[in-house]
């Protein structure tokens, strides 16, 4: 064989020895990188893997004064807008009378009133979190 032959065939099949791998290990990250990051689950069907990502996004309910401090302090310490005020149980007392009790106050602040957005600013809050929320604010 030619010398200079030689000397390209040595280097010709490790380029293509290398190609090789690296095509698989590319093929293998290009799947892992195009892998859904999530899915959708159906209400009444079952939701394979879904428990695990509830339980790692913090599945544990939070307290009601940690759902005051981030999301209701800023107009109910306040009373921004009319808002009434963390331990006012007065104002909170008459909303309630007006909306009918605990649960109208509850529904009011799940869909929202006046300027207050529904379920205040935490959309993530479960009924139970905010109804302790509002127990906790209003003294009722």
């Amino acid at each position: 064989m030619n010398p200079i032959k030689r000397m390209l065939v040595a280097p010709a099949v490790a380029v293509a020895l290398w190609a090789v791998s690296a095509q698989a290990t590319t093929d293998e990250a290009i799947a892992e990188r195009l892998k859904p990051v999530g899915q959708v689950c159906v209400s009444g069907q079952e939701c394979v893997g879904v428990e695990a990502v509830a339980a790692s996004a913090g599945g544990a309910a939070r307290s009601a004064d940690d759902i005051i401090a981030k999301h209701c302090a800023a107009c109910h310490t306040t009373g921004l807008l009319d808002a009434p005020k963390i331990g006012d149980s007065a104002a909170w007392k008459a909303r309630a009378d007006e909306q009918g009790g605990m649960d109208g106050i509850l529904a009011k602040a799940i869909s929202g009133i006046n300027a207050m957005p529904p379920k205040g600013t935490c959309g993530d809050c479960s009924d139970d979190e905010l109804r302790e929320a509002i127990e906790k604010m209003s003294g009722l």
